[in-house]
């Protein structure tokens, strides 16, 4: 059995409502995913059908102490008062063998104090979503929750129209989020918003704890570290074409990670201002918005802090935003491009073919993918055959080959470097769609198929031919909403 802690729950008492969840109506395990359950060390026993209570939220492991968190935040830039866990159970934190620590999260758990007018519920639809998102991000490297177990019952849960209601286990080192600061600095309560500080700080910067530095210092270099992990963290999103869709305040973690998964998608055709959420009329978490709506996030992040540091420490924290970003960006794209050292054509290589992408709807993943098969002495390329301006192509590449020529690095050296940073497979919306659609079936076979060819991302392997599929046109005009 893993073996439990509950530090939130002893340490920041005021800071949540201590509540178990309401569980579904025969509610039977669905899904789980086996790599993630391997990396906690579960027994593979657990995830048998004498084990479901676990899984439904019926029944708790040792040293389980469920709550629901209180915070608050901005939704599409306006103050929104109180929000918090209004469909999610704290469960507690499991003690790895390594010694790190990670929460245990119940999405859909039923009613909590923070509900407002929703009913604590989720749908199967958007459990699976969030489960396959968080498991192709992992595995894309980028900072993320993750997804173990979906269960289901056959009791319906009601949006726009009758749905099956489930539940997700998710699992990550950390669910505070900047709206947790937000929540005690607009009550006015800077004793709390120092306590929480100082609670993750503890918990998640060990290294800052006994650092030589005044209490303002500590907290300085603590919020920078915050700022390049949240700059990071968006740079990977550009960089594999994924959007959110709903980078409100309170869906930004503390720690960087990827956190909330409702309407996000990621690019099929080039579109930089491309809106995955129906809702968002003005296009404010648009793709090519997303660095300047995190930054804005920060700076409320930095108004709720704003009792531990001075201004001029807020602002030296938040000056490393753009650096970061940019490095990471750079960097990532000069992967992705198969240049190993830094040249000052570099951006007008990368811009030159951003802009012929967007010019004829290029897809952005096939597009990286087949660049990484160039040859430097072959005038010819299977990409070419993709554009229909091929004079524009034709300038672009004759530029490139002559860039790849400056590296000194062999074709097949290179080739597998960027295979290593273009993924063939990536989540498209209309994947997850058919896997949704047999689940609500009651055939999982699509789900499995995907989540393991998500799992490995950058392979040639025939079997996973069928998701490195372009998209059918149905499937590049999905709305997705905020709906769960």
């Amino acid at each position: 059995m893993p073996q439990f802690e509950h530090h939130y729950f002893d340490q920041l008492p005021g800071f949540y409502t201590e509540l178990n969840p309401t569980p579904l109506k025969g509610s039977r395990l669905f899904y789980h995913s086996q790599p993630l359950a391997q990396e906690l060390g579960l027994d593979a026993a657990l995830f048998a059908e004498d084990h479901r209570e676990y899984w439904c939220g019926e029944r708790f492991f040792p040293g389980m102490k469920p709550l629901a968190q209180v915070y608050s935040g901005h939704q599409f830039g306006v103050w929104a008062g109180q929000l918090g866990d209004g469909r999610g159970i704290l469960l507690g934190e499991q003690k790895l063998s390594d010694g790190r620590y990670v929460d245990w999260h119940l999405k859909g758990a039923g009613l909590t104090p923070y509900s407002r007018m929703g009913d604590g519920r989720a749908v199967l639809r958007s459990v699976i979503r969030e489960f396959l998102a968080s498991e192709a991000l992992h595995h894309l490297s980028i900072p993320t929750t993750r997804a173990l177990t979906i269960s289901t019952s056959d009791e319906p849960v009601f949006r726009e129209q009758p749905e099956r209601g489930a539940m997700l286990i998710r699992v990550a080192e950390s669910h505070v989020r900047f709206g947790h600061f937000e929540h005690f600095y607009y009550r006015k309560q800077p004793e709390q918003v120092q306590q929480l500080a100082d609670y993750v700080i503890a918990h998640h910067w060990p290294e800052l704890v006994n650092l030589t530095a005044t209490p303002a210092e500590r907290y300085t270099l603590w919020f920078k570290d915050v700022v390049e992990r949240t700059a990071r963290l968006i740079a990977q999103w550009q960089c594999v074409g994924f959007a959110h869709g709903v980078m409100n305040t309170d869906n930004m973690s503390i720690l960087g990670l990827t956190i909330d998964f409702g309407p996000y998608g990621f690019l099929d055709d080039y579109q930089p201002g491309h809106i995955c959420n129906h809702s968002d009329h003005q296009g404010r978490y648009s793709f090519d918005n997303q660095p300047a709506a995190a930054y804005w996030n920060l700076h409320r992040l930095a108004q709720a802090l704003s009792g531990l540091m001075s201004t001029e420490q807020l602002e030296s924290a938040l000056n490393a935003y753009e650096p970061a970003l940019m490095a990471t960006y750079g960097q990532t794209m000069r992967n992705k491009l198969g240049f190993f050292t830094q040249s000052k054509q570099d951006n007008d290589i990368l811009t030159g073919l951003l802009s012929m992408m967007e010019n004829e709807g290029r897809d952005y993943t096939r597009t990286f993918r087949l660049l990484s098969d160039v040859e430097q002495q072959q005038q010819n390329t299977a990409l070419r055959d993709d554009f229909i301006d091929r004079d524009a192509f034709d300038r672009w590449y004759q530029d490139y080959r002559q860039r790849l020529q400056q590296e000194n690095v062999d074709d097949a050296t290179r080739q597998q470097a960027m295979k290593k940073a273009n993924p063939r497979i990536i989540l498209r919306n209309y994947l997850a769609q058919q896997a949704i659609e047999k689940a609500e079936q009651d055939d999982v076979s699509a789900l499995a198929q995907l989540h393991q060819a998500l799992c490995n991302p950058f392979s040639d392997a025939a079997e996973y031919d069928a998701m490195a599929a372009l998209p059918p046109d149905w499937g590049k005009h999905l709305e997705i909403s905020c709906s769960s």
